[in-house]
């Protein structure tokens, strides 16, 4: 495959996304598992974004993979939400393995187009990681893993028994041992392909234990301990772009029909643009909550990305700058996404509950996304640092 021009990213995530919204509706009613979307995805060439044109990939940056999350994720709950995992979790080796392992790695997988699911969120238990003559076995059950039922790599947390450290570690799902089990049955997020997953001496290289996923204070870099605000990013992207895609949608009804406080008038006129103080006064609302949290976290990506651009370089207290900034704006984004996938379907009126609209897909994606990842731990660490100085725990996201 020939990857687009660094140029042309974006218009490539534009047209992608105009190609789901044409039936997002339906594919998300049928909520059948995503291979058609995840091979739209590897066909676009988008799944390789992050990976180095030496290695390649497409060489883009964080910022376009933020801006193409939010882009899909507009169009496409679900898929915004696959893609932007994978984002993440593809980018782990460079933030836990030493560059020459991240590279073989990254080869290995723009070679084979992998799509990356799995999780490492410092909430979930650890499987058990027992050495063995030829590397490793891999025990237990991770109660949710992204994109797991579509996955072609899984990156999870594992511990060694004894030390407990816990590692990050590659796995091939196709191994026999590798169950996917319950967990994917939410309301929303229908086709992310999430769930719970069980292994049972699931065979794991040495080359494949990345790295160390500790908290304690030392055990990672602060370059390694940028994967936590890259991560929080994601989920901010993702809750910006369906907020945007809701108001996207409500602004055309919001055009075209009567306000849903006003009562019936026998005499619109047509062609004419909406006056109803109510109306106006609730999109008004909208609109600048969606901004505030967008400008937010522009103002965060742009902290990150300077601070990956410093590499090994970088210092503690700016690392904790960064992951305060982001903790603040994946805050923002959850609750303006909140806030406008509410208030948008009040503005709009009965015709929102209309099933063949889908509009309540918005609100639900949101739902099912916010109470994986609750605002509260964010705003805890925001005011810490704010009142005392004291850095954000290294803690990554569902």
């Amino acid at each position: 495959m020939t990857s687009a021009p660094p140029a042309d990213w974006l218009h490539t995530a534009r047209e992608l996304a105009d190609d789901l919204a044409t039936d997002a509706v339906e594919r998300e009613q049928a909520g059948k598992p995503p291979l058609d979307e995840v091979a739209r995805l590897r066909e676009s060439g988008l799944l390789t974004l992050l990976v180095p044109v030496a290695y390649g990939g497409g060489g883009a940056d964080w910022r376009t993979a933020y801006t193409v999350v939010r882009t899909l994720s507009a169009a496409d709950g679900s898929v915004g939400h696959l893609l932007g995992s994978h984002y993440f979790l593809s980018y782990c080796a460079r933030f836990f393995a030493g560059p020459d392992r991240a590279a073989r790695v990254e080869r290995a997988f723009t070679a084979g187009q992998w799509y990356w699911g799995g999780g490492i969120a410092s909430q979930e238990p650890p499987l058990m990681l027992t050495p063995t003559a030829n590397g490793y076995v891999l025990d237990g059950h991770q109660r949710y893993g992204s994109g797991v039922g579509v996955a072609d790599r899984l990156v999870v947390r594992a511990a060694v028994p004894g030390t407990g450290e816990p590692l990050a570690v590659l796995v091939d799902p196709a191994h026999p041992g590798l169950v996917n089990g319950s967990g994917g049955d939410t309301f929303g997020q229908r086709l992310a392909a999430a769930g719970g997953v069980g292994f049972d001496s699931v065979p794991v290289a040495a080359d494949d234990v990345l790295g160390s996923l500790s908290p304690d204070d030392g055990a990672l870099s602060p370059f390694a301990g940028l994967a936590a605000p890259t991560a929080r990013l994601v989920s901010a992207q993702f809750c910006l772009g369906v907020a945007e895609g809701l108001l996207g949608e409500v602004r055309e009804h919001g055009r075209a029909a009567q306000s849903a406080w006003q009562p019936f008038s026998p005499q619109p006129w047509p062609g004419s643009p909406p006056q109803d103080p109510y109306v106006l006064t609730a999109y008004g609302e909208l609109a600048v909550a969606a901004r505030a949290a967008a400008a937010l976290a522009d103002q965060a990506v742009a902290a990150l990305t300077n601070g990956l651009a410093r590499g090994e370089g970088l210092a503690d207290e700016e690392c904790a700058e960064i992951a305060v900034l982001a903790s603040a704006a994946e805050a923002a984004a959850s609750r303006a996404a909140q806030e406008i996938t509410t208030g948008a379907m009040d503005a709009v009126g009965v015709p929102a509950a209309f099933a063949r609209r889908g509009l309540d897909r918005f609100w639900r994606d949101t739902r099912t996304h916010t109470l994986r990842e609750p605002v509260a731990h964010r705003l805890r660490e925001v005011g810490d640092y704010f009142l005392n100085g004291a850095h954000p725990p290294f803690s990554l996201p569902a």
